[in-house]
């Protein structure tokens, strides 16, 4: 799905669409959004592009009559777009290993999720360690390099992890000689960890605080890379991201930043947190769950399916997330079980995978409603988006349409011919050695996947 020509930004007007701005406007309908340079110039009904463009400015024109607009699904969690390997599972803390290091920008899963309308995914390290590794977010910026995938001035986050997964219960007899191997271990690496981190800052704090000349006869504290990233956290300047299922666990990490004093960013999957609810909005810490995943392992027998309803009406900030490359093409399906299970609004359920993920991803003043000065990172939807028939007819990343329904029929017919073309040339090969053609099979990451 390469383009042969690199689509770039337009200044385009469209009219007569239904609009969800995720603002206080609400959906408003039968009006026009108009995009230029990137970003979202002007919402609303009739509006006077004479007022706000030059004269002789070229305006492409788009008539969006019985379509949907909204912004572009942001996926919290995500595993796509990762090269050979999203777990480093040696030890139990490697806050030092980082996922933007070892961004895929060719993984078709880019496209095929532009597809399903996301424009923007915080790509996760595994649950292999209570303390992962740092994150990457990224926009989806299909035919981009891995470097101009990453979002500029975006926050620094990082995967924290409880339960089975990281005291290893569920991964047979292979695993069983790391520690932590019980839900006590699991505490104590997180309390070693930031006793460490704290030691190391004071060493760097005093070691700054001297005078140049005692600092010329002293020998600066070693560097940490794994302990740099933790001290970010207590200084507020990372964010964590943490998996979690079961209520006491979820309570323990809460006391242990709490005693730490920092805050935890957000609770991934929590699939007990309407149990906690209260205590989340007391912490300040979001949720981003799953629509109705449960019963694949034995700490997800509490999932209900009105948990994202139940933490939205506490006021916890809530998204859903995929976790699943698959899952991740039909969002807006996920979102549109909040309304059928917990008669969720409409709105506050679109919210749970746009708005409320930019609040997590702390980039709600670029991304996540459809807002003059925001990034135009919209979607035409053929029908009401939270609808199993709805299609992304357009994707546009940053002003730029990165997925066209119709366009992907031309390239779906441009990749037939060049395999074909491709097959013809090996079997004209007169060669005698020719090499078998080898099947690859994709590799799609989850949270618990150790192998590369």
């Amino acid at each position: 799905y390469g383009f042969l020509q690199k689509p770039v930004a337009e200044t385009i007007l469209f009219k007569n669409a239904t609009i969800w701005t995720n603002e206080v406007e609400g959906i408003l309908e039968n009006s026009d959004v108009l995009i230029k340079d990137g970003s979202i110039i002007a919402v609303g009904k009739e509006i006077h592009l004479s007022e706000i463009l030059n004269k002789d400015e070229v305006v492409k024109t788009v008539d969006a009559s019985g379509k949907h607009i909204s912004c572009g699904i942001i996926d919290e969690h995500s595993h796509i777009a990762i090269k050979r390997g999203v777990n480093e599972g040696s030890q139990a803390v490697t806050a030092e290993v980082r996922i933007g290091d070892v961004i895929n920008a060719n993984d078709v899963n880019i496209y095929r999720q532009l597809a399903g309308g996301v424009t923007a995914s915080q790509l996760l390290h595994g649950s292999a360690n209570p303390i992962g590794g740092q994150s990457a977010i990224i926009k989806l910026r299909w035919g981009s390099s891995a470097e101009e995938m990453k979002i500029d001035g975006a926050d620094g986050f990082i995967k924290f992890a409880l339960g089975e997964n990281v005291k290893q219960s569920n991964w047979g007899d292979f695993n069983r000689v790391r520690f932590p191997q019980s839900r006590m271990g699991v505490e104590q690496v997180f309390y070693d960890a930031f006793y460490r981190a704290k030691k190391y800052q004071l060493e760097w704090n005093l070691y700054n605080d001297m005078p140049s000349s005692m600092k010329r006869r002293s020998e600066s504290p070693r560097e940490d890379l794994e302990l740099n990233a933790l001290v970010e956290i207590l200084k507020s300047e990372r964010f964590v991201t943490c998996h979690s299922y079961v209520q006491s666990e979820i309570n323990m990490l809460m006391h242990v930043a709490d005693s730490m004093n920092f805050r935890i960013n957000t609770f991934t999957h929590i699939l007990e947190g309407y149990k906690v609810a209260n205590k989340m909005k007391n912490h300040g810490v979001g949720g981003s769950t799953f629509s109705d995943w449960w019963a694949y392992k034995f700490e997800v027998n509490d999932a209900i399916p009105y948990n994202a309803t139940l933490l939205n009406n506490a006021g916890v900030v809530t998204a859903i997330n995929s976790d699943d490359a698959e899952m991740g093409r039909r969002l807006n399906q996920e979102a549109a079980k909040a309304v059928k299970y917990g008669q969720t609004t409409e709105e506050d359920a679109w919210k749970m995978v746009t708005l409320n993920p930019a609040k997590l991803l702390h980039l709600d003043d670029r991304m996540g409603s459809i807002k003059a000065g925001k990034d135009a990172d919209i979607v035409i939807w053929s029908d009401h988006p939270l609808s199993v028939y709805a299609k992304a007819e357009q994707t546009y990343v940053d002003g730029i349409c990165l997925f066209d329904l119709q366009r992907d029929l031309r390239l779906r017919e441009q990749n037939l011919k060049e395999r074909i073309r491709i097959i013809q040339k090996m079997m004209n090969e007169k060669n005698e050695k020719k090499q078998k053609p080898k099947k690859e099979k994709e590799r799609l990451y989850h949270c618990d996947t150790l192998e590369p």
